[in-house]
C-alpha cells in the first residue's frame, strides 16, 4: 500500500492572498462558492444581495440574505486587527439595514472586541446575531487556502429546544409549530451525533421544512412534512433558476439510477421554483413515537441526494 505524502502546515499574512479589502477579499468572498463556504461555518445558507451597499454616506461590504429564514445579514471585511472605527461601523450599517445578523471578519479580533460581540449577543433577543470571524491564510506545501475560525457567535446557537422555544416565544406557536420545531431538533441533534454525514447542521426553526445546503446559492437540500397531505418528504429544491433543474433533468435516468428509486421530478413552470423530490405517505407530525422512523428515512435519503447531487450542481 502506498504512503499518503503528508505537507507541511503553516499560517501566513492574509495580505500574500488579498492585497486590499475592497478590489480583493469583498469581490472574492462574494462569489457563491466562497459566500457558502463562510455560510457553512455560521450555519446559514448565504445569498449575496449586493456589493458594497450603501447606507447613508457609507458603504457596506457585503449584503446577503439567509435562505432559510429570509433575513438580512451584513458581513463587515477588515484584513487587519479589529478596530473601534470598524466596531462603529459594523453597528451603525446594521442599524441603517435593519440586518438580523452581523458577522465581523477580520485578520485578528482585540479581546475588548470579542467581548463587545458576546456582550451583544447576550442582551439582545433571539432574531439578532453578531458574529467574529477570524480569517487565516494557510499553506501546505505550494498551496493556499483560506481558513475561517469563530472567535465570537451567540451563546445559544445550539441551544436546546425548551430554551429555543422560550425564546420564540411559545405562547405565540402553534402546536404545530412546537411539534416542527421539536422534529427538526431532534433531527438536528441526530446528525451531530453520527460520525460522518455530509450534511451541514443548521439551526432548526418552527416550519413544515427544514434544509441542508448543496454547495450552490439558490439551491438546497430540503427535508419537510405535510400535516395536510400526513406525508414526508426529501427534496433538491431550487429556487428561480429554472436552467439548473433542466440540466438536472438531462441525466434523469442516469441519477434514478444512481439514487436506486424513482424520483418525482416537478418543473414548477409557473412559479418561482422547481423541485425533484421523494415522499413517504402516511406519516403524521402528531405520531412522536414515530419520529425516529422519520428521522432515520430522512437522513438516509438527505444523504442519498447530497451524494448524487451535490458534484452536479456545483458543475452547472
Amino acid at each position: 500500500m502506498q504512503k499518503i505524502k503528508l505537507g507541511t502546515k503553516q499560517e501566513i499574512d492574509v495580505r500574500e492572498i488579498w492585497e486590499k479589502e475592497d478590489t480583493d477579499f469583498t469581490p472574492w468572498l462574494a462569489k457563491p462558492e466562497n459566500i457558502q463556504q463562510l455560510g457553512s461555518k455560521i450555519g446559514m445558507d448565504l445569498i449575496v444581495l449586493e456589493e458594497e451597499k450603501e447606507v447613508g454616506p457609507f458603504r457596506a461590504d457585503i449584503l446577503c440574505q439567509d435562505e432559510a429564514t429570509e433575513n438580512l445579514v451584513l458581513i463587515e471585511n477588515q484584513l487587519e486587527k479589529t478596530d473601534h472605527k470598524h466596531l462603529g461601523q459594523l453597528l451603525t450599517y446594521a442599524t441603517g439595514l435593519n440586518a438580523a445578523s452581523v458577522v465581523w471578519i477580520a485578520s485578528d479580533f482585540n479581546e475588548e472586541h470579542r467581548a463587545t460581540l458576546d456582550w451583544l449577543n447576550k442582551i439582545t433577543d433571539e432574531k439578532y446575531n453578531f458574529f467574529g470571524i477570524k480569517i487565516s491564510g494557510i499553506k501546505i506545501d505550494d498551496k493556499v487556502a483560506p481558513d475561517f475560525t469563530i472567535v465570537s457567535k451567540p451563546n445559544d446557537w445550539t441551544r436546546s429546544i425548551s430554551s429555543a422555544a422560550a425564546k420564540i416565544g411559545v405562547n405565540k406557536l402553534t402546536e404545530t409549530n412546537i411539534h416542527q420545531l421539536e422534529l427538526w431538533s431532534m433531527l438536528c441533534e441526530t446528525l451531530r451525533k453520527k460520525e460522518s454525514t455530509p450534511l451541514k447542521i443548521r439551526k432548526p426553526f418552527p416550519k413544515s421544512w427544514h434544509v441542508f445546503p448543496v454547495g450552490r446559492s439558490g439551491v438546497a437540500i430540503g427535508v419537510n412534512i405535510s400535516t395536510r397531505d400526513s406525508r414526508i418528504s426529501v427534496d433538491i429544491y431550487i429556487h428561480k433558476d429554472q436552467s439548473i433543474f433542466e440540466y438536472l433533468e438531462k441525466d434523469k435516468k442516469l441519477i434514478e439510477t444512481e439514487f436506486g428509486e424513482k424520483l418525482d421530478w416537478q418543473p414548477l413552470l409557473n412559479k418561482t421554483a422547481s423541485r425533484i423530490a421523494i415522499y413517504k405517505s402516511e406519516c403524521r407530525l402528531e405520531d412522536k413515537e414515530r419520529w425516529s422512523e422519520y428521522i432515520n428515512w430522512y437522513i438516509e435519503k438527505a444523504e442519498k441526494f447530497y451524494n448524487v447531487f451535490s458534484q452536479r450542481i456545483k458543475n452547472f
